[in-house]
């Protein structure tokens, strides 16, 4: 159990009539037993982030209005009603697009503001989603207390008017989970300094496999659940978010992607994780990957019509040879995208034979 592997595998098995039927297989998965979800996080954000916007339900407010961030709280960074960048005035539309493309860490940080930690995780829990917790944002260094802090949000229309404002809050809540395992490791870099001893995870964010699994499950058949198991997206929501779910890099307007940096398996590890090939044009893949501390995670619906394959795989594994966090060594090229690329291409195959 070195690599801590866990995988859940789901066929989609349709009837004559186009009834559907799943059936789940796991592997050595273990609920309880913390990994670091990474970027796998932004998944639930991006989708409860239209949810939120449809529940405001104010004339003119949708994903692709332009809003601005201010900064009342130590260590925030805002930006003005007039910040523009390549692809116009920010919104929550172009957040997404980015979270789905290159998993950009800064687009989910301005979603988080927009939910908060205590909507996120009520919502949820809400929702049955049990085994997760999201109580930080990503890549920039926050005490939980700032973590609990988000910052006030202005909505406008295109006269510049604002049509919603939403004021900042401090969620003073705490997402405990029975997990095991949250003492990690042999020690970690912290300000460019080795701490020589093991990192306690048990205030980082959370995200179980199955909740992962489950959630992806909801959006891409979200007919197959009951309406108390289903968000409140509409039609228009669903085709969006699967469109840039499933997108490559390359694929995508605005922003604009060079594909030296950015290759098609940028972000998608199950099947062509170890090469920087094009992607085969008949197979495409929903998925949210995640990668941070040498813990390994993609959540995958993948579909090839030309051969009528399409399955759910969800993996993760830990690849930190040295036990040390935040020094950037991790064997995810010599051994973690190369198991992602073959187990996402076993069970392709097993599905190919599987008619």
């Amino acid at each position: 159990d070195k690599y801590e592997i866990q995988i859940l595998y789901t066929q989609i098995d349709r009837d004559e009539n186009g009834e559907i039927k799943f059936n789940t297989f796991s592997f050595n998965e273990k609920p309880k037993k913390y990994f670091y979800p990474a970027s796998t996080v932004k998944l639930p954000a991006a989708v409860l982030a239209l949810e939120k916007i449809n529940e405001i339900n104010v004339d003119g407010l949708n994903k692709f209005t332009h809003l601005s961030i201010d900064s009342v709280y130590e260590g925030h960074v805002s930006f003005g009603k007039n910040y523009k960048d390549e692809c116009g005035y920010p919104n929550i539309a172009n957040y997404i697009k980015q979270i789905f493309l290159v998993s950009d860490n800064e687009s989910f940080n301005r979603l988080y503001d927009f939910l908060g930690q205590k909507e996120i995780n009520e919502r949820l829990r809400n929702r049955g989603f049990n085994n997760t917790k999201i109580i930080h944002r990503l890549e920039v260094a926050r005490t939980a207390d700032q973590n609990m802090q988000t910052n006030p949000i202005d909505f406008y229309d295109e006269s510049g008017n604002i049509i919603y404002h939403q004021p900042e809050r401090y969620d003073s809540i705490d997402f405990k989970l029975d997990l095991e395992n949250t003492i990690r490791g042999k020690g970690f870099i912290q300000n460019d300094t080795l701490v020589k001893e093991p990192k306690d995870f048990s205030h980082n964010n959370y995200f179980g496999l199955r909740d992962q699994h489950n959630l992806l499950m909801r959006i891409l058949f979200p007919e197959e659940f009951s309406k108390e198991e289903q968000f409140n997206l509409t039609l228009e929501d669903y085709k969006f978010l699967k469109k840039y779910m499933s997108m490559l890099p390359r694929e995508s307007e605005c922003p604009k992607y060079n594909s030296e940096e950015y290759w098609d398996s940028y972000v998608k590890f199950l099947m062509f994780g170890d090469s920087k090939e094009p992607i085969p044009r008949n197979i495409k893949i929903y998925n949210k990957v995640g990668d941070a501390y040498g813990f390994l995670t993609d959540n995958a619906y993948i579909v090839d019509e030309e051969n009528n394959v399409e399955f759910f795989l969800s993996a993760t594994l830990f690849l930190n040879e040295n036990q040390i966090f935040n020094d950037d060594k991790y064997e995810y090229e010599e051994i973690g995208f190369p198991f992602m690329a073959k187990l996402g291409k076993i069970i392709y195959e097993y599905e190919k034979s599987r008619k």
